[in-house]
């Protein structure tokens, strides 16, 4: 059995639309639209995509965005910058949500 994961899945991304042309054309339009250059450049979006990348744990994404971020000359120290931000996040919406288990430990125990 081969890995779960397969890089060469990634290019096989546009298939999407054997199954509903409709949606992923609408899908494809908007997430090109998204990623133009705006209020944040197209470099400032890819550094961005890659921390999330991170953040929700896409391999797919990860392996874009890294090599999306190569082609705009961003850092490797910059790459990692970036996934420390995100994995900053991450860790602390989790620790966040230990004020949902005090209050109801504290609700019990009144």
């Amino acid at each position: 059995m081969g890995a779960y994961y397969e890089s060469n899945d990634l290019r096989k991304f546009g298939k999407i639309a054997d199954y509903d042309k409709d949606l992923a054309d609408k899908f494809f339009e908007w997430y090109g639209s998204v990623f133009e250059e705006g209020a944040l450049s197209a470099r400032e979006k890819a550094l961005i995509a890659l921390a999330v990348s991170h953040a929700v744990q896409c391999p797919y994404c990860i392996d874009a965005y890294t090599e999306e971020n190569l082609k705009f000359g961003v850092s490797k120290e910059q790459m990692m910058e970036a996934v420390h931000v995100a994995s900053a996040i991450r860790g602390g919406a989790a620790l966040v949500h230990g004020v949902q288990m005090m209050n109801k430990v504290n609700k019990q125990e009144m």
